[in-house]
């Protein structure tokens, strides 16, 4: 055991250096007066943040949107992700979410933001304390207030400008209500420029209530088209007024419909033409956020970004971008988004219909075989849905095709391998292909898990990198069902060992940041502590449960404080998070958590899940003779190592829906992976090829022959 922990220490120094965790504490912005030169230069930019609300690439061709076309094809390119608070986001959302830079909602269905009111040469957002003292928006005005507190003046082109330019009193110090009435001298004015171009979200808007429409596109094609030259040409009557060597930002700010989509990101400075544009908060080369342009405007202009600002700078990447690639990743993301609720429904029916068909087979001793092999290929079934970004698809034909590639693979090395006799050899290779995966995804970016079903969307905008909550809920359960294998195996201090160390292992790989994943850790570690201590053949109690789970938040606090003291535009959220707990707003945060981790638990695809393989097992275990003919109790006594991995993974699935925002389904997940794997290893115990012979699970069952 002292060993184990020795090589447990080695591996988790070894992750944390490799991620740069041990870096030295966030650097503090200097004074102006003390820039080194080049930042002196960059101070003297001018920047233009040109918002065209509604618009994705597919918008962009050289007959409707000819200046917007040729701004993109001189500037670097990405794909920006627009998500705020709902699952849309309107424009007044998009504006606010600017201003405040970190997500921001006005608290009810929305459309385009206020009308200001003139005051001289500047306007006043009307009734702007509302986002304060009532949506609770205490962020609202940061990007104003900031560039007023550097002595920096800004003009806003447009209400949506107004907005996300206002200080905290709502108040902009130059504003033109439409980018036709503005000369250049009025952008000569400030080095912070901000236009509204609205006319191609507006049609949306209108008839309804001021609210985006409940329907996918409300425009035809043909006014869409209409809708598009008209936001063109506003923008191109900007872009030809700028004076020269203005650094010019375009952003798609908002969604136009029911549907959320990746947006248009650009930025036009030297350099940057032809290439990608992503940043650091997404860790993506090709994706950024909204709060992205808050702290890409302070930092072109040399003001210092506040800790509230939760987004990175934009980063010019690789040269090579099209604007094919950017419709495509945002075509591969709807086709996963059109599917989705399809693919969750059909693993629901699946998971329901075997346990009731198990149930009625099992108890009479029918077509065990059959029993076994579904169990194993219904096992496989989730981890393909990660495997299937290893092959090239944008179809609905080439996902699932791909996916049914996979799962006949998987499946077939599982039932046809030489470790087909021995009753643990199936659960092995599907748990150890799927742990596997999921750690080698980490190790390499994530790139499995993004655009996958089990995993994230960069559209949905709940993450883009790392450990998602059920990519966790696979990987611990993969993780331990397969050590046990080893501990079965090798029993002893070199089966402990493994339990310890791997799992230790992989749960360093989801909180460092690698995987970013909060939740996961707290759940892991009492996981891997409880199935450590039932081979030991200790006792657990709810005393140690608890502290076990208190261990596993105090290491992914430390996670998290590692994070925090990195420079600020290179934190995950976890640093983030450190963060919002010393500005008081980490309770917002917690309580946003818990309410959408509470709406899981009436999820018609999830809950299902769990209640049926709960039921079952419970059901096998108190009654086996009557629900499964002693599978449950011969899989047990065949392997009770398998017992402490599946009591294990129980207590990480319950412990992560308990801590986690996705809620039952991380231990849905848990329990499509393990249960089956289960039952398929007590189906092997108990009855062995060729066998005639009852075995010990079946005697203990009461079963004859």
């Amino acid at each position: 055991m002292r060993r184990a922990l020795v090589v447990l220490a080695v591996l988790v120094g070894h992750v944390l250096v490799g991620q740069g965790l041990f870096a030295g504490p966030a650097r503090a912005e200097r004074p102006a007066d003390q820039r080194s030169p080049a930042a002196a230069e960059q101070a003297a930019q001018r920047v233009a943040l040109i918002g065209v609300s509604g618009l994705h690439w597919n918008d962009l061709t050289p007959s409707d949107t000819p200046h917007l076309w040729e701004f993109a094809k001189g500037s670097a390119i990405g794909s920006l992700s627009v998500r705020t608070v709902g699952n849309v986001t309107c424009p007044y959302d998009g504006w606010l979410t600017v201003s405040a830079g970190t997500r921001s909602a006005v608290g009810y269905g929305c459309g385009a933001p206020p009308a200001p009111e003139p005051r001289g040469e500047g306007a006043v957002i009307p009734d702007y304390g509302y986002l304060t003292d009532v949506a609770g928006q205490r962020n609202a005005g940061t990007l104003g207030e900031s560039l007023k507190a550097a002595g920096q003046c800004s003009t806003a082109i447009g209400p949506g400008a107004a907005l996300g330019l206002a200080d905290r009193q709502g108040a902009v110090g130059h504003y033109r209500a439409s980018p036709l009435q503005v000369t250049p001298a009025d952008l000569e004015k400030c080095r912070m420029i901000a236009v509204d171009v609205d006319d191609l979200v507006l049609p949306y808007l209108a008839g309804e209530q001021d609210r985006l429409p409940k329907v996918p596109d409300k425009l035809t094609p043909a006014q869409r088209r209409e809708a598009l030259r008209q936001a063109d040409a506003k923008a191109g009557a900007v872009l030809s007024a700028l004076p020269a060597g203005t650094t010019v930002l375009l952003a798609g700010l908002s969604d136009h419909g029911s549907v959320p989509h990746l947006r248009v990101a650009a930025l036009r400075e030297p350099g940057a033409e032809g290439r990608l544009l992503g940043a650091a908060s997404t860790k993506r080369a090709d994706i950024s956020i909204l709060p992205d342009l808050t702290s890409t405007v302070l930092g072109k202009l040399g003001v210092p970004v506040p800790a509230t600002v939760v987004g990175g700078p934009l980063q010019v990447g690789d040269a090579g971008a099209t604007f094919e690639r950017l419709q495509r990743a945002d075509a591969t993301a709807q086709t996963m988004r059109s599917a989705k609720g399809v693919y969750f429904t059909a693993l629901a029916v699946l998971q329901v219909l075997f346990y009731v068909l198990a149930f009625l087979l099992l108890r009479r001793r029918k077509s065990l075989p059959w029993v076994r092999a579904s169990a194993v290929a219904l096992a496989a079934l989730p981890v393909t849905s990660f495997l299937v970004n290893l092959l090239p698809w944008s179809s609905h034909l080439e996902l699932f095709g791909g996916m049914l590639a996979w799962w006949a693979a998987i499946t077939v090395l599982a039932l046809a391998g030489p470790w087909r006799r021995d009753p643990l050899g199936p659960l092995a290779v599907v748990a150890g292909v799927t742990a596997l995966t999921l750690a080698g995804d980490l190790l390499t970016g994530t790139t499995l898990q993004l655009n996958s079903f089990m995993g994230y969307s960069a559209e949905q905008g709940a993450r883009y990198y790392g450990l998602g909550n059920i990519p966790f809920a696979l990987l611990a359960t993969g993780t331990l069902l397969a050590t046990t294998v080893i501990a079965h195996r090798w029993p002893g201090k070199v089966g402990l060992s493994a339990i310890v160390v791997l799992g230790a292992f992989a749960m360093v790989l989801g909180g460092s940041g690698m995987g970013s994943d909060f939740g996961g850790v707290i759940a892991f570690v009492p996981g891997i502590a409880v199935t450590a201590l039932i081979l030991s053949g200790r006792r657990v109690s709810l005393v140690k449960l608890a502290a076990f789970c208190v261990a596993g938040g105090v290491i992914v606090m430390g996670f998290a404080w590692v994070n925090y003291l990195r420079p600020p535009d290179e934190q995950s959220h976890l640093g983030r998070f450190v963060g919002q707990v010393l500005t008081g707003e980490a309770l917002d945060v917690i309580w946003r958590k818990l309410q959408a981790m509470l709406s899981t638990l009436l999820s018609p695809n999830l809950m299902p899940i769990v209640i049926v393989a709960v039921a079952f097992l419970v059901y096998a275990i108190v009654r086996p003779e009557q629900a499964s003919a002693g599978v449950v109790p011969a899989a047990f006594e065949h392997s009770p190592a398998l017992r402490a991995g599946l009591i294990g993974t129980m207590v990480s699935g319950v412990v992560g829906m308990l801590v986690n925002d996705s809620g039952a389904a991380v231990l849905s997940m848990a329990l499509a992976l393990a249960v089956p794997l289960l039952l398929a290893a007590g189906i092997s115990a108990l009855v062995r090829p060729g066998g005639s012979v009852p075995g010990v699970g079946e005697q203990l069952a009461g079963v004859t022959k």
